[in-house]
């Protein structure tokens, strides 16, 4: 069983929409049974799959026993894959949830503020040893800060090749449970997704296929980072 943790310190990054869009691309691809979880206090990404009609993917609540029981039991139970929502501050929560990860999802938009507060996360990540990916998420079509972006980021880490853009399609969907890939219009949104799925599960399944890395931007933009 694999544990993808999606965590930044940034409000609006768009952890809850990735997470959700994730989860539901991995069922699609045969990747399943697949478990959210969400330890955000409030509790949009379990708003979300309470909308759905859709059973799968499996939502589970946290028990008292603490998160380390709630991922044994799903593991013993025959689940593959677990996608862990977090809050958007650096709390002992997420330290914790990091801890228990194979792979962090850092979904950063676009800007100087998100670049910014990408850097704590990156640093728990580096204390707790454990592998993250950038997932460019909420990007403008053909916007020059976006290949800043991506550049900057990839000092610090690898960026994931399928850049997410900003499409109304993502919020709507949202709205009732379900996503992109769910709603009769077929969208760039929807291969986005699958794109950002794929490099996902190359890298737990230690497919290093190439992330987004092009020519020179100044180290140091992620403030707090190594």
């Amino acid at each position: 069983m694999h544990v993808i943790a999606f965590a930044s310190q940034k409000g609006g990054s768009g952890k809850t929409t990735l997470a959700g869009h994730v989860a539901v691309e991995a069922e699609r691809r045969n990747a399943g049974p697949v478990a959210l979880i969400d330890t955000d206090p409030q509790g949009s990404l379990a708003q979300w799959w309470n909308a759905r009609d859709a059973e799968r993917p499996f939502f589970v609540r946290a028990s008292s026993e603490g998160l380390a029981q709630d991922l044994a039991r799903l593991r013993d139970g025959g689940v593959r894959l677990v996608i862990i929502d977090t809050p958007p501050a650096i709390t002992a929560t997420i330290g914790l949830v990091i801890g228990l990860s194979d792979l962090v999802v850092i979904p950063t938009r676009p800007s100087p503020h998100d670049l910014r507060a990408a850097g704590a996360t990156v640093r728990l990540c580096e204390t707790v040893g454990k592998p993250l990916v950038f997932a460019v998420n909420g990007a403008a079509s053909r916007a020059r800060i976006t290949t800043e972006a991506v550049i900057a980021l990839s000092h610090h880490g690898p960026v994931a090749p399928a850049v997410i853009h900003q499409r109304v399609d993502f919020a709507s969907s949202m709205i009732d449970g379900r996503t992109v890939m769910e709603i009769p219009a077929q969208t760039k949104s929807a291969e986005e997704v699958a794109s950002l799925w794929s490099f996902l599960s190359d890298r737990l399944h230690g497919r290093e296929t190439s992330p987004l890395v092009s020519g020179s931007f100044a180290p140091g933009t992620l403030k707090g980072a190594a």
